[in-house]
């Protein structure tokens, strides 16, 4: 893998390549495990004995080890399922070079390795957490756990949970080390500015058309009567397992609208660290084991949980989660208020940020006046070209001040939601400019320094990390020097 970029021409089209993790993660089903199938290992190994990962049938090959990174292994079928991994995301394989993607599992395993020897942890519950969630999500969309076995030839849950759980307690500590390799750089204006200055000028990158939005989100009301019911349905479930010795999971499968989770009964391991809104946690640490909570509110709607089993800071809870619906009248409200706020906004009665803040229901943007932040930059410019298409649709022939149609869309529970936007300014596509896109150029030069850090890293620890490559991979002309010639 080629860690440097030559210059900031290809670098603004690229990834940051520090984040391998995301080339072996879990982003569809076909890529759930498939790419780094491997085990780990306290002797080296020649021949491992596995089951055929194309063949429905029982029979098993000979499997050699490709390569031996510390304590891990690269088997040869591991490179087999990465093509079968990209020809089921319908990439042409023609091109591929095994060469590169024996590099990235080596690049992988070095990682886990070293995250390992520097006493990296990988929380037990972030773990189990993900695998949760993974088989909650292939469940939902295979139909059921039996077809999700059936579809990774596994012959029970049991065995496949184990398998999920190495592979992303591995891709998880790799992630880790990722980031302690780069936390401690940091950039200084002056190394900014040599970094633009070392650019010849026919070198500099061009900046495609960018602009600022801001927007106002009007949501339909939920009626009282409607809170009240779901919450009436959550006691009579509650109830059921605390007096009559109901099954808290089954409930969930039958009920619970939180499809990640309703396949596995509801169940989610967590820590007090662990990303969960405030009122779940709350709920999650105030309860000892079996008790079940009374019923209470989120962002997402109405819960009940009950803890399975407390071990030590984690805790493997259940819940129950159902999401109150609006009405017909309560969405046509909302639809006549935005429609009254785009007109007054039209004839000048309000400005854009005003009427934000004073009646957009997002409390996110709210406060400043609507503006949105693009998350990948953390700065209030967007590249059309990176756009989300309803999003570009709205705002690619709008001028500066104007305003779009009303749009209907859904918030994070499905349900709708009304949404007027402005583009508050235009950046025409131009040529890199040192004052006008200074942000964009120090993430690039700190880029650049972080590569630089892993490069370093990555070659001092290959050099005294014990590490041998086998067969055919002993002829690839790795960028990295891992067979240490």
């Amino acid at each position: 893998m080629q860690l440097r970029m030559n210059n900031l021409k290809s670098m603004i089209n690229k990834p940051f390549l520090f984040i391998l993790a995301a080339l072996i993660s879990f982003s569809g089903i076909s890529q759930e495990i498939i790419v780094t199938d491997s085990t780990s290992i306290q002797e080296e190994q020649e021949l491992a004995v596995i089951k055929d990962p194309t063949s429905t049938s029982s029979r098993v090959k000979v499997d050699g080890v490709a390569a031996v990174v510390g304590d891990y292994v690269v088997l040869n079928s591991d490179i087999d399922k990465m093509y079968i991994d990209l020809q089921s995301q319908g990439v042409s394989i023609n091109d591929v070079d095994p060469c590169n993607l024996a590099g990235r599992l080596l690049e992988n395993k070095l990682y886990a390795h070293h995250a390992i020897q520097d006493s990296i942890v990988v929380p037990e519950a972030e773990i189990s957490g993900t695998v949760d969630q993974k088989i909650g999500y292939m469940a939902q969309e295979l139909g059921s756990m039996e077809k999700v076995l059936e579809f990774y030839q596994k012959d029970s849950e049991v065995e496949f949970r184990s398998e999920l759980y190495t592979i992303i307690k591995e891709n998880l500590l790799a992630t880790k080390m990722q980031r302690t390799i780069v936390e401690a750089v940091e950039i200084t204006p002056e190394e900014v500015r040599e970094f633009y200055a070392n650019i010849a000028p026919e070198d500099r990158p061009m900046f495609g058309d960018e602009v600022e939005i801001a927007q106002i989100v009007i949501k339909p009301e939920i009626p009282t009567s409607e809170k009240e019911e779901l919450i009436r349905r959550l006691n009579e479930y509650r109830a059921d397992v605390i007096e009559n010795g109901a099954s808290f999971a089954t409930k969930a499968v039958l009920y619970s609208q939180d499809h990640s989770t309703r396949p596995t009964g509801g169940k989610i391991t967590l820590a007090r660290e662990d990303p969960f809104v405030k009122e779940f946690k709350d709920a999650a640490f105030s309860l000892q084991e079996g008790e079940v909570s009374k019923p209470f509110e989120s962002m997402y709607g109405y819960h009940i949980l009950t803890v399975d089993k407390i071990r030590g800071q984690q805790r493997d809870v259940r819940h129950i989660l159902l999401i109150p619906d609006v009405t017909e009248e309560t969405k046509q409200e909302a639809r006549a208020e935005i429609d009254s706020i785009r007109q007054r906004l039209i004839d000048g009665e309000l400005e854009f940020g005003v009427a934000a803040r004073e009646f957009s229901d997002q409390e996110e943007t709210r406060g400043s006046g609507g503006q949105l932040i693009n998350p990948t930059t953390g700065d209030t410019r967007f590249e059309m070209s990176k756009l989300d298409p309803v999003l570009y649709s709205q705002v690619v022939d709008l001028k500066e001040g104007e305003v779009s149609y009303v749009m209907t869309d859904q918030d994070e529970t499905g349900r709708p939601v009304f949404k007027l936007y402005t583009v508050t300014r235009r950046y025409p596509e131009h040529i890199a400019d040192y004052a006008q896109d200074f942000n964009k150029i120090k993430e690039l030069a700190l880029r650049d320094k972080q590569l630089e850090a892993i490069e370093k890293w990555q070659a001092e620890k290959i050099g005294e990390t014990y590490i041998k490559i086998n067969g055919e991979f002993r002829e690839c002309q790795f960028s990295s020097n891992w067979l240490k010639k």
